[in-house]
């Protein structure tokens, strides 16, 4: 199955890679260092040493300050540097900080001077970015140098003794490191929870997404300019707007909606009219809702498939005319059946002259034609539901021609098909296409004209140059439709023919819309006049 989420290690990874990014607070220990080295220096440089500073040997003073200087900008060239191990890189930073900040509080007079305080900052930064046991014995290791200090500065002024201070300094270290330790856990936690719940956004936001793009209904949502933020792909399919540009405005894309929504704006409780563009042929209903409770926030449009809401409504008035045809099977077919039956006993008597044959023949006749109807209304009634397939389009059409041609006897030759492409793709109940095209052959064939030119049914299908829908077009060597009778033709028993039930092109379009595709007569004038067959996008699945 496709999935639509997003990987969980992708966005938890980022976003520790943006707020647990342990080279931050590197950098800032680096960036600290190169600030108080570079002090100092200078404040001997210019001869402006603050008193303690340099206080106990002036000279050893300088030069730890040069040193730590240089260490600091050779430990912030190398920070970017791949070949040294991260964890290294900061143990060498924070041994640096505690060995020369002791050779200086040394050189300034010991731990009066108050330079051992600095130390706090490394062990804190140190916590933040190692954390554990780590940061724990590096608060250790900088009292155990405190202390070692204190011991050496004890032997040359025997009454400095200042080992309260120095163990007062080291407890300040290790509260320091637990501090930081866990102020540094907390805030882990907060930004991976931060950062699941962002995933969770990110996924949902996802998925909604998917939800939108593979709805039957057509979105669309406008900000209150009538610029467009959303289009989902059924939308894009009704109103082949599959090229656009985000936050263009309606009415350069599709106009007709454009003033849909303009009415609604000035009348909200106005009911929608059904809309139909230029280069689609099947009806859309759209619904207006507004986004917020602003009058002039935005709005989200809902469009619907007149074809589906049809097939809908198709139910419900086929389910009526099932109990109706179960009363029609029951007062109708006894009845014909006992007429039919008396009218072959008295074809069969002796005593009949020419006229009592012909009358047989009429009962005959009509009886055959009234139980046609019978079964073509029952068809209707009772057929099954759709059975939808994804088929070659020009495979089928080929084998229909040829099957038809043998069980009807006729020659193939007087069929034609061109599919263009031949891969063309479409989705409906072969059953039903079965029939429907059994339909429109029937009639073609019926009323073709007699003559030389074959073939004398055409089948010339494929995808219109306007959209993606596939379509079939069926034509025949016949006179056409008569202007008048066209807008009555797939009407219930409507025929121009005295033996027709005037079912079979309301059957076959009855089959067409079950399938949510369309069948039209279309006379385009000069002799041009056909059946087209205009089919669902294969892309979208037929509910």
């Amino acid at each position: 199955m496709e999935s639509y989420f997003l990987k969980p290690g992708s966005l938890s990874s980022h976003a520790s890679s943006v707020t647990n990014d342990p080279r931050r607070p590197l950098h800032l220990l680096s960036a600290f260092r190169l600030f108080i080295s570079a002090s100092f220096f200078l404040l001997y440089v210019t001869d402006n040493l603050i008193t303690p500073l340099g206080s106990y040997n002036p000279e050893a003073f300088f030069t730890y300050s040069v040193v730590y200087l240089l260490l600091g900008i050779g430990i912030w060239l190398t920070l970017n540097t791949q070949s040294i191990p991260f964890t290294l890189k900061v143990w060498i930073s924070a041994l640096t900080d505690i060995i020369l900040l002791t050779l200086l509080m040394h050189a300034s007079g010991g731990i009066q001077s108050g330079l051992g305080v600095l130390i706090v900052i490394t062990v804190a930064s140190t916590s933040v970015i190692l954390g554990g046991r780590t940061a724990l014995g590096l608060a250790a290791l900088a009292t155990i140098v405190i202390l070692i200090e204190q011991f050496y500065i004890s032997l040359s002024y025997p009454l400095g003794n200042s080992y309260p201070f120095a163990g007062l300094l080291g407890t300040t270290y290790f509260a320091t490191a637990i501090l930081f330790m866990y102020v540094a856990s907390r805030v882990r936690e907060s930004e991976d929870l931060a950062a699941r719940r962002g995933l969770d956004l990110a996924n949902l936001a996802q998925l909604t997404q998917h939800i939108i793009q593979r709805m039957q209904t057509g979105v669309i949502v406008l900000d209150q300019n009538g610029d467009i933020r959303l289009v989902n792909e059924s939308a894009a399919q009704m109103l082949h707007i599959e090229e656009f540009q985000h936050y263009e405005n309606i009415i350069n894309v599709v106009p007709e909606l454009a003033t849909q929504w303009r009415a609604w704006v000035k009348d909200p409780n106005r009911d929608p009219e059904a809309i139909q563009i230029v280069s689609n042929p099947i009806d859309i209903s759209p619904r207006f809702a507004r986004i917020g409770d602003q009058p002039d926030a935005g709005a989200v449009i809902f469009l619907q498939d007149m074809a589906a809401m049809a097939q809908q409504a198709q139910q419900l008035q086929l389910a009526s005319l099932g109990r109706l045809t179960a009363s029609i099977a029951h007062e109708i077919r006894n009845p014909l059946g006992a007429i039919s039956h008396a009218g072959q006993l008295l074809a069969e008597s002796d005593n009949l002259d020419e006229n009592d044959e012909r009358l047989t023949e009429i009962i005959s006749s009509h009886s055959r034609r009234l139980n046609t109807i019978v079964e073509n209304v029952m068809t209707v009634s009772h057929r099954n539901p759709s059975h939808v397939e994804l088929f070659n389009l020009n495979n089928y059409v080929d084998q229909f021609i040829h099957d038809y041609a043998i069980g009807h006897g006729l020659e193939k030759n007087l069929f034609y098909v061109k599919i263009t492409p031949v891969t063309t793709m479409i989705r409906f109940d072969t059953g039903h296409l079965h029939q429907i095209l059994t339909n429109l052959c029937q009639n073609a064939l019926w009323h073709s004209q007699p003559s030389n030119e074959i073939p004398f049914v055409s089948l010339i299908g494929g995808r219109l140059e306007t959209e993606t829908r596939p379509y079939l077009d069926i034509y025949d060597k016949g006179p056409g439709v008569d202007t008048e009778a066209i807008e009555h033709i797939f009407e219930p028993f409507f025929t121009t023919e005295t033996s027709g039930t005037g079912l079979g092109l309301y059957l076959s379009r009855e089959l067409a819309e079950g399938n949510q595709a369309h069948l039209n007569y279309i006379d385009e004038g000069h002799g041009r006049r056909y059946f087209r067959i205009t089919f669902q996008d294969p892309r979208r699945q037929i509910d």
